[in-house]
């Protein structure tokens, strides 16, 4: 089962964690950190890869999660998605993508080992107007209640909605919107709690800042630089929870095609430690990248 995959996928394991005070902990070594990385490939196919936080480094081999799960549709944006074995001999698969102006759910039920083999894919419209958008983040956990998107317009201006589920369908509440994000390239969660989400962002001028956004109204982002240069190449970062506090940071630059890992602590601005634990063993060259999670993950708390 892919749980049970999960839960060895980083055997070995001594990152540093830290607590909210700034004190940097040892993980022990049977503690399990990594980072579920997906993709959508050349192919069509979504795969994952375990890029796990040993020393040195190490990646498990590439797999498919779904074979062209998406009937070879062009997809320019997607969420990070989620995956639940418990369902006899199937997975259920889950996110939301954008494909040309519309952007869609999608699920798919996946027969265990075929290599992916999709038994149904469905993809619900839920609208039209998202090729303006160039980043979609959603916040979303099993064990805290609420489901919320972002997605950075192309002008420059973060929105936010509210998603809930009514009558057996999700339906979508705007939930405020914010300018002055016009220098962002790559935005990631990275805390989810009952009253404020946190947002981690690269800037091209090289910043690392953390948007932090309370769950009231109106929307009023919070942002602190973490890093003020050095993180402008990278456009695309893929988070994990690792520890009480910490954060696993896959930090991509599709240039080079290369992946590097850090240990983040507990948000701070510029206190903030962040530990380089170097350059990942993969090529990252898949046209879109997102990250995989359980269901049954506990939620980001980076900040």
């Amino acid at each position: 089962m892919r749980r049970s995959i999960a839960a060895l996928a980083g055997l070995a394991l001594a990152v540093p964690v830290l607590t909210s005070t700034g004190t940097a902990t040892a993980v022990p070594a049977a503690t399990t950190c990594y980072v579920q990385s997906g993709g959508l490939t050349a192919g069509n196919d979504t795969v994952d890869r375990y890029v796990n936080a040993t020393s040195p480094i190490t990646v498990k081999p590439v797999e498919v999660m779904a074979k062209n799960p998406f009937g070879g549709r062009a997809i320019s944006l997607s969420t990070s998605w989620t995956w639940d074995d418990d369902f006899g001999d199937e997975t259920s698969l889950d996110g939301h993508v954008v494909s040309g102006d519309v952007l869609y759910r999608s699920h798919q039920w996946v027969k265990k080992g075929t290599g992916g083999q999709v038994v149904s894919s469905d993809l619900t419209r839920v609208g039209s107007g998202w090729s303006a958008f160039r980043t979609l983040t959603q916040s979303w956990s099993l064990q805290t209640p609420g489901w919320r998107m972002y997605a950075l317009r192309s002008d420059g201006s973060l929105y936010r909605w509210n998603l809930s589920p009514q009558n057996g369908t999700v339906v979508w509440h705007a939930a405020g919107s914010y300018p002055g994000f016009s220098s962002v390239k790559a935005v990631a969660l990275l805390s989810r709690t009952s009253t404020y989400d946190t947002l981690l962002a690269t800037t091209r001028g090289g910043a690392l800042y953390t948007i932090l956004i309370p769950l009231t109204s109106p929307m009023k982002p919070v942002v602190k630089p973490l890093r003020t240069k050095t993180w402008g190449s990278f456009e695309r970062l893929l988070t994990a929870r690792c520890g009480n506090y910490g954060t696993l940071l896959l930090a991509i630059d599709k240039d080079l095609g290369a992946g590097y890992l850090y240990a983040v602590g507990h948000a701070n601005g510029t206190a903030t430690v962040i530990n380089s634990l170097g350059k990942v063993p993969a090529t990252f060259n898949d046209q879109i990248d997102f990250s995989w999670g359980s269901v049954v993950d506990a939620p980001l708390f980076g900040e």
